[in-house]
């Protein structure tokens, strides 16, 4: 499990709020070229052209997502959190109880990124956002990676704690054997406490990413686990607190080694 049932995401930093108390949000649902429709959660930056399509975990558009969302426009970045699942699970909200490992199966990276394009196109329509990032956690930060080799319009993806290797029968590539086509710069954020992401996986995803000379910056968190950012925000302030600062610095300069 990515985070715990009733998780919130951590407060972004003191001083990075533009908005005291959090922005609001609303669902909208998006389109995607094959026709499926699915639910997205909208949250619009008081000003601010920078953007951000979040990805979620294995549990789609869970409520921490839609709060996430929430919380990067109380940071002035425009957000929308999609869900995978509009396929096989229609669009109706869904509970802690959600079987989503039936419907995790399902999904394929093809579909995933022709939603996140749709994702991309409503947030150009529905805010200011002209500057695009695509941040994923788990899964998400998987598909986060391939975004930037999927989209060309792009200014960053985050991935925090995406798996970066193969399993057996995985359909496609790892991250690292998309670099080559990899156009945005990349920003990677892990638990150094995490088994399914080894030292050795990160390692080789820097070497391809500096053999495509694709601008990034890959962070190792000590002692954090995977998911470290989903659980109860006392566990892992500092990693958090960084990852926020880290996240929110990108998308405001446009350069993966910035820090708010």
């Amino acid at each position: 499990m990515c985070h715990p049932p009733g998780a919130r995401p951590p407060d972004v930093p003191e001083g990075l709020l533009q908005i005291s108390g959090g922005a609001g949000g609303e669902d909208v649902i998006l389109t995607s070229e094959d026709a499926t429709r699915f639910r997205a959660r909208l949250a619009k930056a008081r000003e601010g052209d920078s953007g951000v399509v979040i990805a979620p975990d294995v549990r789609g558009l869970h409520p921490f997502y839609e709060e996430l969302a929430e919380r990067f426009a109380s940071a002035g970045v425009h957000a929308i959190a999609l869900d995978y699942f509009g396929r096989t699970a229609g669009t109706s909200r869904r509970g802690d109880d959600f079987e989503f490992r039936e419907h995790v199966a399902k999904t394929k990276t093809n579909t995933i990124q022709a939603d996140i394009a749709s994702a991309i196109g409503h947030l150009r329509g529905a805010t200011d956002a002209r500057r695009i990032f695509v941040l994923g956690f788990c899964m998400g930060g998987r598909h986060a990676f391939f975004a930037s080799a999927e989209h060309t319009d792009l200014a960053g993806v985050v991935g925090f704690y995406g798996r970066l290797g193969m399993r057996e029968g995985e359909e496609g590539t790892a991250p690292k054997g998309r670099a080559q086509r990899m156009r945005a710069p990349v920003l990677g954020l892990f638990g150094g406490a995490d088994p399914s992401i080894p030292a050795s996986d990160i390692a080789e995803f820097d070497r391809a990413l500096k053999e495509a000379r694709v601008q990034h910056h890959l962070v190792t968190y000590p002692g954090a686990p995977h998911s470290f950012f989903d659980r109860t925000f006392a566990e892992h302030r500092d990693a958090c607190e960084d990852a926020w600062r880290r996240a929110l610095g990108f998308m405001k300069t446009g350069d993966p080694t910035s820090r708010a």
